[in-house]
């Protein structure tokens, strides 16, 4: 890797800045001042910058407890942004790991390591998502019954041509379900409650694939995956 690659990666300097700290002599390589950014270093190589040994920050996977008002978004719309409330270096390089609207609220995963993402939210496969709903009127009884039937054979949505995959829709009262998709068409939760005629009020993730919202995490707060819980995708 060159050296003011190196930098930019482990810094927060840009490839720019850290060519300009080079020509100030800012940088040691294995104890010699090295100003020349094509430098390619090696694993092993003892890096400093300004006296501070540098390392790699290498791929990161984030849990976040997603608040209302929100947006799971690259680019600042009209409402914070998800990665704007983690307090990390190079949080330009994270993305939200798919998308929740900005009512939303619950788990939300974020990363800089692509491929994972692509694990996670690719329908082929088929990673598990909760959701309760709070919705506008009750749900119980005979209609209870079978908006559990038309989520389990598949929802046709209003402007699609196939019908939603099998989903588990389960009453926890007359006012709360809990919903389990294998899938993440767009607002996909609100408008299958839409089409058995009813309304979500608020809309809170659960869990993704195995992995559920950490209780300890009050909205806003985060914490990094550990080992294991990323090898469950």
């Amino acid at each position: 890797m060159r050296l003011d690659r190196f930098l930019a990666e482990s810094t927060e300097l840009t490839r720019g800045l850290a060519k300009r700290a080079l020509l100030r002599g800012e940088v040691n390589v294995n104890g010699q001042l090295e100003k020349k950014a094509a430098r390619h270093v090696q694993p092993n190589d003892d890096v400093t910058w300004l006296g501070e040994t540098l390392a790699l920050i290498g791929n990161r996977y984030i849990m976040l407890h997603k608040p209302q008002g929100v947006e799971c978004t690259s680019r600042r719309e009209f409402y914070p942004r998800a990665v704007d409330l983690l307090d990390v270096a190079k949080s330009e390089r994270l993305q939200p790991v798919g998308r929740l609207d900005v009512d939303t609220t619950g788990l939300l995963l974020i990363s800089d390591d692509g491929q994972w993402s692509h694990r996670v939210t690719s329908p082929r496969h088929q990673c598990a998502k909760v959701y309760v709903a709070t919705l506008a009127r009750p749900l119980e009884g005979t209609t209870a019954q079978r908006a559990v039937r038309a989520f389990a054979e598949g929802i046709r949505l209003e402007g699609e041509t196939s019908a939603t995959r099998p989903a588990e829709l389960e009453c926890l009262d007359p006012f709360r379900v809990r919903l389990t998709i294998h899938e993440g068409r767009y607002h996909q939760v609100r408008r299958m409650i839409a089409a058995i005629g009813n309304h979500v009020e608020a809309l809170h993730r659960q869990s993704v694939g195995e992995l559920t919202l950490d209780d300890a995490l009050a909205p806003g707060e985060w914490r990094e995956l550990d080992a294991g819980e990323v090898a469950l995708f």
